[in-house]
């Protein structure tokens, strides 16, 4: 596709930012969007990232207007990107994306194992809590745990283990997840079928009616419990998080605790700090 402007320079984009040449070291100053004085190579990252919100397309003109730069100095920075492979145009001459840039972002994507994203996060609730941390995903009725760390200290520890199983429904990283699949009384009606759910415990929701409640009450609140469900002695509060998309969490991470040790409701008080720690991770986007 033919670029509609015509001021583009040659410049090379491994020069970007290089100290008097490359894209945008034209000295001009210009403010980002946060404010910042943009010069060089920090404003062609202002470039792409700001592409990146735009999905469908952007034309230069609002481009130029959210990075708050000149719009020659956009457009070079465009044509760097473009000759990278991190630009394109459409046929509506509107910027977006490059393959490249796509075909790296994916590709680093799938090289990074669920569990190496996330240990963190885990590391940094079983440090502040003195708790198990875990990370689980859903597998029909049951959870996978695909990552656990344990607290610091503490002589009592959980026997959970990487790989292990246990029933979704008994447990707060399957009812988190179990919320955004069953939304109404027959669908949880249908996924027990003919095979009634497992009692772990005396606590355990085994009937419809009873699942259906605590399922809309988790799609409600964003975050489920396992108020001793699973297994007497533990309980963990569970939310999901957003690993492979934007949309739809790839899985649950949970703070299982000792009852005696942790009461549930010092969990739920600590609700905003715990989504504080999960970050970007907690939050579904468009």
């Amino acid at each position: 596709m033919q670029d509609t402007q015509t001021n583009d320079e040659s410049t090379d984009p491994s020069q970007i930012g290089a100290t008097g040449t490359g894209v945008g070291a034209t000295g001009d100053g210009a403010a980002g969007p946060e404010g910042g004085r943009l010069v060089g190579s920090d404003r062609v990252l202002a470039v792409l990232k700001e592409l990146a919100r735009y999905p469908d397309g952007v034309g230069l003109d609002e481009l130029t207007r959210v990075i708050g730069s000149p719009k020659p100095t956009v457009h070079r920075a465009l044509g760097a990107l473009r000759r990278a492979g991190l630009a394109d145009q459409d046929d509506s001459s509107r910027y977006v994306l490059g393959d490249e840039f796509l075909r790296m972002a994916f590709a680093h994507h799938e090289a990074r194992p669920e569990h190496v994203r996330v240990r963190p996060v885990l590391e940094a609730l079983a440090h502040r809590f003195g708790e198990t941390a875990h990370y689980a995903v859903l597998d029909g009725r049951e959870v996978v745990y695909r990552a656990k760390v344990d607290p610091p200290t503490g002589a009592v520890r959980l026997t959970s283990t990487i790989g292990g199983r246990n029933p979704a429904h008994s447990t707060g990283v399957g009812k988190v997840l179990l919320a955004q699949e069953l939304t109404s009384l027959a669908e949880v009606r249908a996924w027990i079928g003919d095979v009634p759910p497992e009692r772990r415990t005396p606590r355990t929701l085994c009937t419809a009616a009873d699942l259906h409640t605590a399922l809309g009450a988790a799609a409600v609140q964003g975050y489920a419990c396992d108020d001793q469900e699973n297994e007497t002695g533990v309980h963990c509060l569970a939310l999901p998080v957003y690993l492979t998309s934007p949309t739809a969490p790839s899985g649950a991470v949970s703070i299982s605790a000792l009852a005696y040790r942790t009461p549930l409701t010092a969990l739920v008080d600590a609700l905003d700090e715990i989504r504080a720690l999960l970050g970007p991770l907690a939050r579904p986007h468009s």
